[in-house]
């Protein structure tokens, strides 16, 4: 949970918006503990974003994600840090995602 909450300080750093944190320890066929999510209201917002998640956990554990994948284009950014997978979406394709409905079984946190 701390790596998570570390992923939103990032997010808020960079006026990220909307942030959820799914708790997905629960659900069988999940990928990761935790899923965070956000939106950016345009490429080099989400791409910004994307910097202020790594620089906030890299600062604070030393931690590099294992994968960044989507930064080329930033309509859809996805840093894998094993335990937690933080997603940064354009508005637009955060609505067509709607990962927060396909992951409704996670538990929403409170941060």
């Amino acid at each position: 949970m701390a790596l998570a909450k570390l992923a939103v300080l990032g997010i808020e750093n960079k006026k990220g918006l909307d942030p959820v944190v799914l708790d997905l320890r629960g659900v069988q066929s999940a990928p990761a503990n935790y899923f965070v999510i956000c939106s950016g209201n345009v490429p080099s917002h989400v791409s910004a974003i994307s910097d202020g998640v790594f620089e906030s956990i890299k600062k604070a554990t030393g931690y590099n994600p294992h994968r960044i994948e989507g930064y080329d284009n930033a309509e859809w950014i996805l840093m894998d840090y094993f335990d937690v997978v933080v997603h940064i979406f354009l508005k637009d394709k955060r609505d067509h995602y709607r990962l927060e409905q396909l992951w409704a079984d996670g538990e929403k946190v409170e941060i």
